[in-house]
């Protein structure tokens, strides 16, 4: 009886297929039924939902039988139902051809997390309908929607500067070669993809060997579950400077490092957090890695034309996410991996159990795929590394972490 009675059926969003929503949006659409003869149906229901998920598991012991511990984590942001056709006790007769269901709901005023797709986990948001018919398999469909919570950077704390300054001894055994001594400073803390960060840094080197200083943005994955955390750490951005010979002293007058099409930070989720760094290194002699690490944090809203002279840039993008639908750039020289600039001590605590291969085919279907997340964005104009008003030879040095 059932057999061929459905056309189509679908699930249709206002507005255009790449829109993206944020808190106390209305989220509204239709579903669309196409039948060939005339149907009985019992229900059809509209469910939205946003739920963050974080999960992996670790191998407990070796061997042919191996036993696993599941590390599960889930948080609701968003649940609501609605009724398209309700079950009165009686069944609703549906005449053949196609029907429009018209729906809308309204997300929650408190504030929601960004959309993301990570290897241990996710923050996902989507609607499903479910209709019901006598004596026939319940019918679903679901399609996901994307919300990106705004960041600001126009506020204080991401407008102070970040400075800090860092050194080591270079040593063989029980014999110093001298000290290596990294301070860095850059004019805020946050900024939007595809700004330019001008790193201005000192780098002293009182070594008998030569170092060679370089920058690098990295994002940091963190997921929590049953009170074990769990990270995921790359490089998404590099800045590579001149040899710095024994005994002498380089100084970076803003030097540029560009930020990539990245996702916004996720600070606001107790399970699943997106994290970003400026580390300003050197590789010093006989000793592990000496590294300056300044936070950063990955806005959505940019900078107002009269906060800064990096405003240029930035405000090419505008308030509501335009960006996210412009075409991706041609991927620059990849960076390297991780694991070539973090220290020694820093890889010792990262080291996690082993943990199995895990199946990710479901996480490829979504709509954010990467693990660093990747948006889309308009290229800015040429940046130039050249200081149009040099500092003069004569003019005494200025403390770089006033």
């Amino acid at each position: 009886m059932t057999f061929n009675t459905i056309k189509g059926f679908k699930l249709e969003f206002d507005g255009p297929g790449d829109a993206v929503y944020a808190s106390s949006e209305i989220l509204s659409g239709k579903v669309v039924l196409e039948l060939n003869r005339d149907t009985k149906v019992d229900t059809m229901k509209v469910l939205g939902r946003g739920v963050a998920t974080a999960h992996w598991l670790e191998n407990r012991s070796g061997g042919m039988n191996a036993v696993y511990n599941d590390y599960t984590s889930k948080i609701s942001y968003f649940r609501k139902r609605q009724h398209l056709i309700r079950d009165n006790g009686e069944h609703t007769l549906l005449s053949a051809g196609r029907h429009e269901f018209p729906f809308s709901f309204q997300l929650p005023e408190e504030t929601l997390v960004t959309s993301f797709e990570g290897k241990h986990g996710s923050i996902r948001y989507w609607v499903k309908v479910k209709l019901h018919r006598p004596w026939a398999k319940v019918r679903k469909i679901k399609k996901e929607f994307t919300v990106i919570e705004p960041i600001d950077i126009n506020t204080p704390a991401l407008l102070a500067p970040q400075a800090g300054t860092k050194d080591k001894m270079a040593r063989v055994w029980y014999r110093n070669f001298g000290q290596v001594s990294i301070t860095a400073k850059i004019d805020r803390k946050g900024y939007t993809p595809g700004e330019v960060i001008p790193v201005f840094a000192e780098f002293d080197n009182a070594t008998s060997r030569s170092v060679v200083p370089k920058a690098y943005i990295t994002q940091t994955q963190t997921f929590i579950a049953r009170g074990t955390m769990k990270q995921k750490q790359a490089v998404v951005a590099t800045l590579s400077g001149d040899v710095v010979g024994a005994q002498r002293r380089e100084t970076w007058h803003g030097r540029a490092i560009k930020i990539p099409p990245v996702g916004p930070s996720i600070l606001q989720c107790r399970i699943i957090k997106v994290e970003y760094m400026l580390r300003v290194c050197v590789d010093v002699p006989g000793t592990s890695k000496l590294c300056l690490e300044l936070p950063l944090v990955m806005g959505t809203i940019p900078l107002h034309p009269f906060g800064s002279r990096t405003s240029s840039v930035s405000s090419q993008y505008s308030v509501n996410l335009e960006w996210l639908r412009m075409a991706i750039p041609e991927q620059p020289e990849p960076p390297p991996d991780y694991s070539s600039v973090v220290t020694d001590e820093e890889a010792e605590r990262n080291i996690m159990a082993p943990h199995p291969e895990e199946d990710l085919s479901g996480i490829m279907e979504h709509p954010l795929r990467a693990f660093v997340q990747e948006f889309r964005f308009r290229p800015p104009p040429v940046y130039c590394e050249i200081d149009p008003n040099p500092q003069p030879l004569n003019m005494r040095r200025r403390c770089m972490t006033c």
